[in-house]
């Protein structure tokens, strides 16, 4: 294996990208939100759609606030859809991510024939390319830049309203009542994911995105029960499956007689094994070691009075 100053880059970035998702995905998983993040990552875009009909370009700037309008109003109407259309909040977010994917898709056609806007780009990402797009004479990808800039932001609105967080995840009626609009913490939390998610789209497309929203934070609660270790279990987990991603698409494609792999989808195969390490083996949720603990915690049988 040749290991070469790209390879470091693409890891970086994967760890970055996968890191920034962790952290709001943490809150997704104790609210039983997970598939926000998908609705969110699939309805941005028609915002990226919209973005570039306005504007007639690909430029970062107005591509990334059109997906996250887009991402925020896929928030808005699920919550309306599911408080005034009396539809339980899992459908409420089938029909909205649904419909706006579907007119996502079918803007993203018909811009097409202008532009080189590949859907497949948007939903697969092209991770092995970022470290050729620099910032100036810098030598930086931008898109290390863009994610770590994403997981700086979502790491200080953590930490400034961590007690917010908290009680909104597991008692939103609590935090109205002390004065912390659940409401507010909610958009906020959606507008972090949505954010989160348009950065990420160049590095691992959306659909991989969805993974390091979720399987990292899954990972984490399975081995503990306390929000700060498992904020800093589900980075570690997120980083570590960016590293073992990489390094899986280099080595394990020739096992089976393919030439290469995506770097991002390996990313999310690591993420899984991961998580199914922690379903077997954690100390607190894992099967092997509760069936390992019932089996050796059976009572002895005690003798019956005048036995020999």
């Amino acid at each position: 294996m040749n290991w070469t100053s790209f390879d470091t880059w693409i890891v970086v970035i994967g760890a970055l990208c996968a890191m920034a998702c962790a952290l709001p995905g943490c809150f997704l998983v104790l609210r039983k939100m997970s598939m926000m993040g998908d609705a969110i990552s699939h309805a941005v875009l028609p915002g990226l759609a919209i973005a570039f009909l306005i504007t007639g370009t690909r430029a970062s700037v107005p591509m990334f606030f059109g997906a996250a309008i887009a991402g925020v109003l896929t928030a808005l109407f699920t919550q309306w859809i599911s408080r005034f259309g009396n539809v339980d909040r899992g459908a409420a977010m089938g029909i909205v991510f649904t419909t706006l994917f579907a007119i996502g898709l079918i803007m993203i056609r018909q811009a097409a024939d202008n532009v080189d806007l590949d859907p497949g780009c948007v939903l697969y990402g092209a991770i092995e390319l970022t470290p050729l797009d620099t910032v100036g004479s810098t030598g930086i990808p931008r898109a290390a830049l863009v994610n770590g800039g994403v997981l700086l932001a979502n790491l200080v609105i953590i930490l400034v309203l961590f007690k917010e967080f908290k009680l909104g995840a597991f008692d939103s009626a609590l935090a109205d009542t002390l004065g912390f609009s659940s409401q507010f913490l909610h958009y906020l939390l959606m507008t972090m994911v949505a954010v989160t998610t348009v950065a990420a789209f160049e590095s691992v497309g959306s659909i991989i995105v969805i993974a390091m929203l979720i399987v990292p934070p899954a990972t984490a609660l399975l081995l503990t029960r306390k929000l700060p270790a498992m904020l800093l279990i589900a980075t570690v987990t997120a980083a570590l499956s960016a590293l073992l991603g990489h390094l899986g698409a280099i080595i394990v494609p020739p096992w089976f007689g393919f030439q290469t792999t995506t770097t991002s989808g390996m990313i999310a195969l690591a993420a899984g094994v991961l998580f199914t390490l922690a379903w077997l083996f954690s100390p607190i949720e894992g099967i092997l070691v509760k069936r390992w603990h019932r089996n050796h915690s059976e009572p002895e049988e005690v003798p019956e009075p005048g036995g020999a």
